[in-house]
């Protein structure tokens, strides 16, 4: 992996896998259902502690939006060993963040999800976006992706705990 990566616009970037994994929020986004039960069961602004806001703030604001523009200009390693071994990685995480969007789309309204996906992992999301960071960051031969994939996993289990706490408590 070299120190500085090749920049290029091109059709064979990472961005094609990170639109792919915007595209496992569909199944939720298309229910009526599940919409209305993010606000009842999540914490809100105001119960969340400086620390949960940080990651909040660290995760979403920032992460985020940079992997989504550099994944632009960051083409796919193709015909590499490294494109070989990241495709499978980041086709496993589109597959699980699909499994999880509609497993809550389709999960009980005032239950928690325990069905499909969930059976397996009760943060499928958080876990799959960290596999298509790693396995985006392997396809290009980018230690930037890698390293977003370790910011992001070590923010969202500071994240969990607490949003664990807050549905607990109600």
């Amino acid at each position: 992996m070299p120190l500085r990566p090749a920049f290029q616009i091109g059709l064979w970037n990472a961005w094609i896998i990170e639109v792919l994994g915007l595209l496992t929020f569909l199944p939720t986004l298309m229910s009526k259902e599940a919409l209305k039960k993010r606000p009842q069961g999540e914490p809100t602004w105001s119960e969340l502690s400086k620390s949960d806001k940080a990651v909040f703030l660290i995760t979403h604001p920032i992460i985020v939006p940079f992997t989504l523009i550099y994944s632009i200009f960051l083409p796919l390693k193709l015909g590499t060993a490294w494109f070989y071994v990241g495709i499978p990685i980041s086709m496993l995480a589109l597959v699980m963040g699909l499994m999880a969007g509609i497993s809550f789309a389709s999960g009980p309204f005032d239950k928690p999800i325990t069905g499909g996906i969930y059976r397996i992992s009760r943060h499928p999301w958080y876990f799959a976006w960290f596999l298509m960071f790693v396995g985006i960051g392997i396809a290009c031969a980018s230690w930037i992706f890698l390293l977003c994939a370790v910011v992001w996993i070590i923010s969202w289990n500071i994240g969990v705990v607490s949003e664990e706490r807050v549905l607990i408590e109600k």
